[in-house]
């Protein structure tokens, strides 16, 4: 089954995310609260798979969920499988388009500096928020729509 393990937000860009018990996602925004947030992007709301943190981990690095700036820590689907356009349920309600699969490294990425090696740029993933809700750990995601490829 595919899962939230984790909700996180950061006030500032550029740092990482802290885990909270519940994120708002808003339609055409992202999450309430959030430094990321923003109308004008196409990367509303970012998502990486505890699968990839555990590669991390196997390393011998100390990390939990937020710490590679994901809004959303899954568990169970493989994220950067999916094609652009595919559509996420996430709980009872929301609902995300993959618009970004990966993204560049900023030179002052902070789990960057702290391990050598930052895997959001490889398998991250970004959507923008078609509908809008509450999200929080524990709550299902459903693909719903997986663009087909041409």
């Amino acid at each position: 089954m595919t899962t939230i393990v984790e909700v996180c937000v950061s006030e500032k860009k550029g740092t990482v995310k802290k885990p909270v018990p519940e994120i708002t996602i808003k339609e055409g925004y992202g999450v309430e609260g959030d430094a990321h947030a923003d109308c004008a992007t196409h990367r509303q709301v970012s998502l990486l798979a505890i699968e990839s943190i555990d590669k991390m981990r196997a390393k011998g690095f100390e990390l939990k969920p937020g710490d590679f700036a994901e809004n959303i820590t899954t568990r169970g689907i493989e994220l950067t499988k999916l094609p652009i356009g595919t559509r996420l349920e996430v709980g009872d309600n929301i609902l995300l388009e993959m618009t970004q699969i990966g993204k560049e490294c900023h030179a002052s990425c902070e789990i960057r500096k702290l391990v050598g090696d930052c895997i959001m740029p490889r398998e991250g993933v970004f959507t923008k928020v078609i509908r809008g809700g509450k999200a929080k750990a524990g709550d299902k995601i459903t693909i719903v729509k997986e663009k087909a490829n041409k």
